[in-house]
């Protein structure tokens, strides 16, 4: 659960209005008839054919409805001409009755993303940062690159995707590669002080795994099971398994660039041998993009073995400086295993959205619970 800042909404300096409170979200039905609403886009949807999909009887959809259109979240789009009866109205989502905020922490950069309620990007800003700072000028940097969004309407909250190991529930970091300092702090709780804005924390792979599961189709993977491999300035990756992101029972899942695959390899920053990443970003460094494609193939087999995804997706800086190379090297070791096991080759492709992905996926990390999507189990039934 992220906290709820003391109060109602204050307007924070220099920046975004404080945070919504939207009772009519609350309740898995409402929920559902939300996502529906977004995945309408502005052709919008009747109430029967609400009714229809969601398995809800036409008068509790009415009643949700009127309340998501008295809170200004949905609005009419207009009729359908009458095939024999009335006319039925039809209900869009207002996108932009709502924002929420994706932050991007990354060891030397960070990126701050703006995104209506359908995750469109509104607004972005990009700085320099330095996650080895003190705690206090890293709280500063969050919190001014949110603040220096403009102001669009009300926020939802901040999501806040940054590299691994850390505790997505309790909002804690754990010993990040390279800034073990780190361990134990609790920075969701310290920024949603500093902003007077609910904050959720994970990791920048499930972020941006998130934000491609929600987008799905062209934008996204429209795949049900598919790995993001993230290579920036580390190695992990994001798992959405059966339609749902998956994190492991302490968030550990996706830590597969700290697989040792060459026995007293080079060092670490984790401080082991031979890892997975050491080797990648080595190869990278010295400018052999196919030698640092080959070994990300070999981590992404490894995974496909596992798990049998639908799709591999590459995402990350030193990806995207280059990708074409990475997406036909990852694609060809992964062939090869096909050509020896069961003949699939699993597809692999470029994530889109570029630098910007994690930032927009972290924002989903508030997005994605108003609509139902991937996150199971957060809420009560609502009886409409």
């Amino acid at each position: 659960m992220t906290p709820e800042p003391s109060g109602g909404p204050a307007a924070l300096p220099g920046g975004i209005s404080g945070a919504a409170n939207l009772p009519a979200l609350r309740g898995h039905n409402a929920a559902l008839v939300l996502d529906l609403l977004r995945a309408a886009g502005e052709a919008g949807a009747s109430r029967p054919e609400l009714a229809e999909v969601t398995g809800l009887t036409p008068q509790a959809v009415s009643k949700i409805t009127a309340r998501l259109r008295d809170a200004g979240l949905v609005a009419q789009a207009g009729r359908r001409p009458s095939t024999g009866g009335k006319p039925r109205t039809l209900w869009r989502l207002v996108r932009d009755a709502r924002h929420a905020v994706g932050l991007h922490l990354d060891r030397d950069e960070l990126t701050a993303v703006l995104v209506d309620l359908a995750g469109g990007a509104v607004a972005a800003h990009r700085a320099p940062f330095d996650l080895g700072a003190p705690s206090e000028a890293v709280l500063d940097a969050a919190a001014g690159a949110v603040r220096a969004l403009p102001d669009r309407g009300r926020v939802l909250g901040v999501g806040v995707a940054c590299p691994g190991p850390l505790d997505h529930r309790r909002g804690v970091l754990r010993r990040v590669t390279g800034f073990p300092r780190w361990d134990g702090y609790p920075l969701r709780d310290a920024l949603a002080r500093r902003l007077g804005l609910p904050v959720a924390l994970d990791k920048d792979t499930n972020a941006a795994a998130l934000g491609l599961a929600l987008n799905g189709g062209e934008e996204g993977t429209g795949s049900a099971s598919f790995a993001y491999l993230h290579l920036g300035t580390g190695l992990g990756a994001g798992l959405v398994l059966g339609g749902a992101l998956y994190r492991g029972a302490r968030t550990g899942a996706g830590e597969f660039g700290h697989q040792v695959v060459q026995l007293d390899g080079p060092r670490c920053g984790c401080g082991d041998r031979g890892c997975l990443e050491a080797l990648c970003l080595a190869a990278a460094a010295r400018g052999d993009t196919a030698g640092a494609a080959r070994a990300l193939g070999t981590g992404a087999a490894g995974l496909a073995g596992l798990l049998d995804v639908d799709r591999v997706v590459l995402g990350g800086r030193t990806v995207l400086a280059d990708p074409e190379p990475y997406r036909a090297g990852v694609a060809a070791v992964l062939a090869a295993r096909a050509a020896r096991t069961d003949g699939r080759a699993v597809p692999v492709s470029v994530a889109p959205g570029g630098a910007r992905l994690v930032a927009g996926g972290a924002a989903h990390l508030v997005l994605a619970p108003l609509f139902g999507r991937l996150e199971r189990g957060t809420r009560p039934d609502d009886a409409g």
